[in-house]
């Protein structure tokens, strides 16, 4: 019979059990970390993206209208409000896009 020391036992099980948590936690959070660092580029590359595209209309209508806008308080906010409805219709037809692929992909 050979002579084995019990805490040999608990020294193996423990080694085990820590390799074991570290595989499970250590690694999935790692992979989900390049993940989340993507996706926050991602989410900082199209927000300046879109202020581009929102401050170019609005140059655009401020420069290349003439005196369409000017004079009253109302007239003046219009090339504001018409840059915000755009920018809001390019959200539309792109979620509208990513929706019917979405579908797609799924089917």
């Amino acid at each position: 019979m050979a002579n084995s020391n019990p805490m040999d036992g608990a020294k193996e099980i423990q080694t085990m059990l820590v390799a074991y948590a570290k595989q499970e936690t250590i690694e999935p959070l790692k992979s989900l970390g390049k993940f989340l660092a993507w996706g926050i580029m991602g989410a900082v590359l199209v927000f300046l993206g879109s202020m581009f595209i929102g401050v170019g209309i609005l140059r655009l209508l401020q420069s290349e209208t003439g005196d369409a806008f000017a004079g009253g308080n109302f007239a003046s906010t219009l090339p504001y409000l018409i840059t915000i409805f755009a920018l809001v219709a390019i959200i539309g037809v792109l979620f509208s896009l990513f929706s019917r692929a979405k579908k797609k992909v799924l089917s």
